[in-house]
């Protein structure tokens, strides 16, 4: 998508002017795997315009694979970013009604192809809620990612405005799932979505995992609000045994939140393909997210060493030279 955010927090009524960058949760876990090494490549759809190219090259900017990239339609998502502070929340208005990527339809991309060689397939909730096609083309996806053997992980959330072609949420999320191995959601999300009534995370893990057996880990994260510009974060993990919990990261002042939670992922996924230990790799995913609340933009753009540091309690923000 392409990002507008009026300069120098001020509100969306006020602007005369947008700092322009481009995002998306999927394309935003991708590039931090890429800064932390890990071979990553994106998959959507640009329009075949000058804005679309430029889209397709920020992508190799950062390292990914943009080959897989399909160019169609005649226009790309937008949502326009209003930066809170203080006690002003920040604020989103979505314009992605007719997009390049909302009319991806099934067949279009050889996902065989595609995914030969891949050993992770991630996808977000808000890719089957664009549209009909988009929601079919997610579930050939995720099946031939299972087909092949690879591990799948899912954010799974709810935007309500934008589910607008005819279907619901519980509709079309539960058969993704289906096919799922890592699940990033929140007990709400999981009653909402499932139908699944709990009182904990741990009832909520256990009962989504009985509904949905190929599910071996359900994540979140915990976020105190003290202000928009200050918050304190940690992780939880659920392994089908018990819960993890991450240290807790004070972040503060908050530089830009948006790509938070796909840093999370991105930190997740790292580590549960490099380490051996879930509480590292939990403390790792939490760290990453909090690094991004410090970085501009939507995506990630820290490596492996400066997460290491922060894991380890280096948070004074020393000159480095």
């Amino acid at each position: 998508m392409l990002r507008l955010t009026p300069p120098n927090f001020a509100r969306l009524e006020q602007a005369t002017s947008f700092d322009v960058v481009f995002g998306g949760g999927e394309a935003n876990v991708a590039i931090s795997l890429a800064h932390f090494g890990v071979p990553s490549a994106h998959v959507t759809r640009f329009p075949d315009n000058a804005i679309g190219r430029r889209a397709t090259r920020y992508l190799r900017e950062h390292g990914l694979d943009a080959s897989v990239v399909l160019h169609g339609g005649q226009r790309i998502g937008v949502y326009f970013l209003e930066m809170g502070a203080a006690l002003r929340a920040s604020q989103i208005v979505y314009d992605r009604y007719n997009s390049a990527f909302s009319e991806i339809k099934p067949g279009m991309v050889d996902w065989e192809s595609v995914l030969h060689g891949a050993s992770w397939f991630h996808w977000a909730g808000i890719t089957p809620a664009l549209s009909q096609g988009a929601a079919d083309v997610c579930l050939e996806a995720v099946r031939m990612a299972k087909k092949l053997g690879l591990t799948v992980s899912a954010d799974i959330f709810y935007r309500s405005n934008l589910w607008q072609y005819g279907k619901t949420p519980q509709e079309i999320l539960p058969e993704l799932t289906r096919y799922t191995d890592l699940v990033v959601a929140s007990p709400d999300a999981i009653q909402l979505i499932f139908g699944i009534e709990n009182d904990s995370f741990p009832q909520a893990c256990e009962r989504l995992k009985k509904q949905f057996p190929t599910i071996r880990y359900v994540v979140d994260t915990h976020r105190t609000s003290v202000s928009a510009s200050h918050n304190d974060l940690k992780g939880i993990l659920w392994n089908g045994e018990a819960v993890l919990e991450s240290d807790t990261f004070t972040i503060d002042p908050i530089i830009d939140r948006i790509g938070g939670g796909d840093a999370f992922i991105a930190g997740l996924i790292y580590g549960l393909m490099t380490f051996e230990d879930e509480q590292k790799t939990l403390n790792f995913a939490t760290a990453a997210s909090a690094l991004k609340h410090t970085i501009p933009g939507d995506a990630n753009l820290v490596s492996i060493a400066e997460v290491e540091a922060v894991m380890s309690g280096d948070v004074g923000g020393r000159l480095r030279r």
